[in-house]
């Protein structure tokens, strides 16, 4: 196209030229002719420069084809040697894998013919070693077996008991350290008052008042608080007998005021109760309030402090619950700090532990599985919630915060004077301590002491041995976690003693 263009330039010029003259002789004929030739040797001189110059441009142009040509063939011959030259290799690779898949076939065909050699030639000693020994091949082995399990048994039972020893020496200290901080740091009353259910009547008229005219006045006390109310059983005292220590409180506030008064008829029992059933409804709201706030915890629902403040009238064992579970919390709160646990948690799931115990017996269950659900439903946190579920090992403590709460209550119940247990009930404890122990196979004899927090065992030193009982302790102290309830730890101790008598004659 670059050659084309100037040639057809040329020949439009030469043509304008050649149009021109013979106009210019048609216009003035006679006049113009000289300069009409000048005219047409000007365009053939202008045509013949632009076609040399076409020439020229077209000759370049051809030149810098054929090199880009020349070029391009050289890079299509190297591509073809690199190709021909990974091909060779290829082929060199292929035969080189061919060769060592050969040998390697040979050599796993050896392989296996040497490892049917051995094993014959392990069957042929097998059955040389037992003709000599006149042994099968599985009673040596139990046979080397027993001789290794002898050897080995001291130094086995040496090693467990060291350290156990050593184990159970940092523990103790580090427990006791921590324990010992706590509870110095915590001043509590050792023991707890229990909820009045008497009152002294200041005379017999008031007696008489109490039991009105056919006995109505006594009736509709009884009906209005839901308590049996005994005057006769106890010379100059009144009793007031219910399961529900709130309704205790109630007649008793009642009763109070009505003696005070000295005006009882069943209008003013009704005025009486209901104005005490707003004094114990403050006094419940105002005792769990104090019980959060002395312990430090702010956000509990207004529902949980109700139930929290209704332990101020429940005891167990003698022990009331609501100062129970603030002295919990605060020695919860310091054993937190000490081990790195989460203090809010550990404080609050203690000091809410025992709400189940708050409900009435129409629902159903275990107090911490009702505490539990009950925190659930009112929104408190899962670790919360758990901690409280886990304090009497219903289910498995999982975090720090739920063994500290475990723990505290162990202390707080355990505390001499805490808790007020019937020597019958003492008795029976020992007991079961004892058949537990004797239950178990090669028992001579078993000792439940000091207030039934160990249980000394002692063995037939011929059926248990030292690594036996090691066991024995274990499987013993499992038994009694699974079916009895008690506050603390109870130790057990399994005495072995082996005595070699002769007499000199």
């Amino acid at each position: 196209m670059d050659i084309i263009l100037p040639i057809i330039a040329a020949i439009a010029g030469l043509g304008l030229g050649v149009g021109g003259v013979f106009a210019y002789n048609k216009k003035n004929e006679n006049g113009g002719k000289n300069k009409a030739e000048d005219l047409v040797r000007k365009a053939k001189h202008e045509a013949s420069d632009i076609v040399l110059e076409a020439k020229k441009e077209a000759a370049e142009i051809s030149k810098k084809s054929q090199d880009e040509e020349s070029e391009r063939r050289k890079e299509w011959k190297r591509t073809e040697n690199r190709l021909a030259e990974r091909e060779t290799t290829l082929d060199g690779k292929l035969d080189q894998l061919e060769k060592k898949t050969e040998k390697l076939v040979k050599q796993e065909k050896e392989l296996d013919e040497l490892k049917n050699e051995i094993r014959e030639v392990r069957v042929k000693q097998h059955e040389k070693l037992e003709k000599i020994a006149g042994l099968s091949k599985q009673e040596a082995r139990e046979k080397l077996m027993t001789m290794t399990q002898n050897d080995i048994k001291q130094d086995l039972v040496g090693l467990i008991v060291k350290e156990q020893k050593e184990i159970k020496h940092d523990i103790d200290e580090t427990a006791q350290a921590i324990l010992l901080t706590a509870m110095e740091r915590m001043s509590s009353e050792v023991t707890a008052d229990r909820t009045i259910t008497a009152l002294k009547l200041p005379d017999d008229e008031m007696k008489g008042r109490i039991i009105g005219k056919e006995g109505r006045n006594i009736q509709a006390l009884q009906r209005a608080t839901g308590v049996d109310i005994m005057v006769d059983d106890t010379p100059g005292m009144v009793v007031l007998s219910s399961f529900d220590p709130i309704r205790r409180q109630v007649a008793r506030y009642a009763m109070e005021r009505l003696m005070k008064d000295g005006r009882i008829n069943p209008s003013s029992i009704e005025e009486a109760v209901a104005k005490a059933e707003k004094e114990i409804e403050k006094e419940v709201v105002r005792a769990g309030e104090d019980a959060a706030r002395e312990v430090g915890i702010v956000g509990i629902p207004r529902e949980i402090l109700h139930l929290l403040g209704e332990l101020k009238f429940r005891t167990s064992y003698g022990q009331n619950v609501l100062l129970h579970s603030v002295e919990m919390a605060h020695i919860a709160g310091m054993i937190a700090e000490e081990v790195g646990a989460d203090k809010r948690i550990a404080k609050t799931a203690t000091l809410l532990h025992d709400i189940g115990k708050a409900v009435t017996h129409k629902i159903e269950g275990k107090h911490a599985e009702i505490g539990a659900e009950l925190a659930k439903k009112y929104g408190m946190p899962d670790s919360v919630v758990h901690a409280m579920a886990a304090h009497h090992d219903d289910i498995e403590p999982t975090t720090p915060e739920a063994l500290i709460v475990k723990i505290v209550d162990a202390i707080s119940a355990a505390r001499p004077g805490a808790r007020n247990i019937s020597a019958e009930n003492f008795a029976e404890r020992m007991r079961d301590l004892e058949n537990i122990a004797t239950s178990f196979p090669g028992i001579d004899k078993a000792y439940a002491i000091s207030a039934g927090r160990e249980i000394r065992v002692i063995v037939e030193p011929k059926q248990i041995d030292d690594l036996t009982a090691l066991k024995l302790a274990r499987d013993i102290a499992d038994k009694i976690e699974a079916t009895m309830s008690y506050p603390g730890i109870i130790k057990v101790n399994v005495i072995r003693e082996t005595r070699a008598v002769e007499y000199a004659k």
